[in-house]
């Protein structure tokens, strides 16, 4: 039996601490809930569903992973933040900053985008279904067909 319990804890273990080294840290959540700043904080994986976050500095946070569906970040600054995998169903982002900030695999459905600066970020793969983007230089993307060529060109 004992044999048994070392066995399963052993095989167990690894993945405790995998999954803690990957959670948010909980001071950090605190500060950006109490200060609406939290400059490069550690919130991968946090749940911040409906937060009000309007005009948060986020600059630099890794937030990848993280839940934000529903929330309002009107005028915030996410500034070189790593948003990867993170979603963003249904949020207000308006008037906000995503300048480099990595929005790998983010998923935008039916949120509001409006007026957002995202010179230099990273859009691979996002989710924009339903979403409504004025003022905002991102669109679904893709592969273009290889066009046939002109008369005489190889």
């Amino acid at each position: 039996m004992k044999l048994v319990s070392t066995a399963a804890l052993s095989l167990l273990l690894p993945l405790m601490v995998a999954s803690a080294a990957k959670a948010e840290n909980p001071d950090h959540v605190r500060r950006l809930l109490t200060t609406n700043a939290c400059y490069g904080c550690d919130l991968s994986g946090a749940v911040l569903n409906s937060s009000h976050l309007i005009g948060a500095d986020l600059r630099g946070a890794d937030l990848s992973g993280a839940q934000l569906t529903g929330s309002n970040l009107e005028g915030a600054d996410l500034t070189g933040a790593n948003l990867e995998g993170a979603d963003l169903t249904g949020v207000m982002l308006t008037n906000a900053s995503l300048n480099h900030a990595n929005l790998d695999g983010v998923n935008f459905t039916r949120a509001m985008i409006y007026y957002v600066d995202v010179a230099g970020a990273s859009l691979e793969n996002i989710d924009l279904t339903q979403a409504q983007v004025v003022g905002t230089p991102i669109s679904v993307g893709g592969q273009y067909p290889d066009l046939p060529a002109e008369d005489g060109e190889q």
